[in-house]
């Protein structure tokens, strides 16, 4: 298949599973389309940080901080703007935090942006804090005004689905070509003309505008909000978590990994919390150690190189503990001594 197909394909895929989740709050349980609404949330989410940290290799752990920042933005404005004004102004608001935050850490790699970003998180979490304690004298916001559940359903698809889409769009645009050349050998980059500051702050304040549009979509689904809630360190995690199962470095394996995490944590967050943390440390550990490409890496020949491998682990531990294996070392032992003697 050449580009143009892949585009195509792409598009009906989005296309499709667009039109079932418009569907979906017509015939589905309230619980369905609750779980349904975080899915999305996370897709949205889970893409954005892929489109930029997975194709630069930058580590980035400011995921709730944006989101946090969109939610205190609704939260404040909702009362004096229209919905999408106030959407558009969390967006706005954390792509601009994250320009001069990318602007400040951007140079650094590895784990010493990691660390940094997730510091910045909890120094806007505090400072937060601190300004309401000391100004507005109490911690948290309610919200007065809140849109019906299908506004709010209809505008986190919204957000999913536009995500989605930019990042089939820059994918294949200079930009997007820019990105993978600064993940796959930054110095090179730059000998060939990019501008990589630049492109590393574009591609930051994009997946923070994409993070504060969510927070503030999804903020009013709570009615009442606190830093402790919005500008939670387990949204950023679990958005990271999310983006590397599924494959940080492809199109759809966020989408995939978050359906998956979904439905996990609906299942059994909520009754046995503890298991539901041990499945999301196995599904990292076994990622990392046998699909290093995520889920969407997933291809028949992955599961007959396991099986392949199975066998031959099997053959050898059967070995090992028959003997088998140390007699047939004594074997090849005795014959190199025989052709020395000879």
């Amino acid at each position: 298949m050449n580009s143009r197909q892949f585009l195509i394909r792409d598009l009906l895929v989005l296309f499709g599973l667009t039109g079932w989740a418009l569907a979906l709050p017509s015939f589905a349980s309230e619980f369905a389309v609750s779980m349904a609404l975080t899915c999305l949330m996370y897709i949205a989410l889970s893409s954005s940080w892929a489109l930029f940290c997975g194709t630069t290799r930058y580590l980035s752990l400011a995921t709730s901080a944006f989101f946090g920042i969109g939610a205190y933005t609704s939260a404040i404005l909702l009362e004096q703007l229209s919905w999408v004004q106030a959407i558009a102004m969390g967006s706005l608001i954390a792509a601009a935090v994250a320009v001069v935050m990318g602007a400040a850490v951007l140079h650094l790699r590895g784990t010493y942006f990691a660390v940094l970003t997730f510091g910045m998180t909890e120094l806007i979490r505090h400072a937060i804090s601190y300004f309401e304690k000391s100004v507005t004298g109490t911690v948290g916001r309610v919200l007065m005004v809140v849109p019906d559940r299908d506004t709010i359903y209809l505008t986190v698809l919204a957000l999913a689905v536009i995500t989605v889409a930019l990042s089939i769009t820059i994918r294949r645009t200079r930009f997007g070509l820019a990105m993978l050349g600064i993940g796959a050998d930054e110095q090179r980059a730059q000998t060939l003309g990019v501008n990589t500051r630049w492109i590393k702050i574009a591609g930051f304040a994009l997946t923070a505008a994409v993070a504060g549009a969510v927070g503030a979509a999804m903020s009013v689904r709570w009615t009442y909000i606190d830093p402790h809630t919005v500008f939670n360190p387990f949204i950023g995690f679990q958005t990271v978590l999310i983006a590397l199962i599924g494959g940080a470095a492809t199109l759809w394996g966020p989408l995939i990994a978050a359906i998956v995490f979904s439905v996990l944590a609906e299942t059994l967050r909520l009754q046995v919390p503890q298991i539901y943390m041990m499945s999301l440390g196995l599904l990292l550990i076994l990622s990392v150690l046998y699909l290093p490409g995520g889920l969407a890496s997933l291809r028949a020949e992955t599961f007959r190189g396991w099986r392949d491998g199975a066998k031959a682990w099997w053959v050898e531990t059967r070995d090992d503990l028959s003997g088998e294996t140390k007699r047939r070392k004594l074997r090849d032992k005795q014959l190199r001594e025989r052709r020395d003697v000879f």
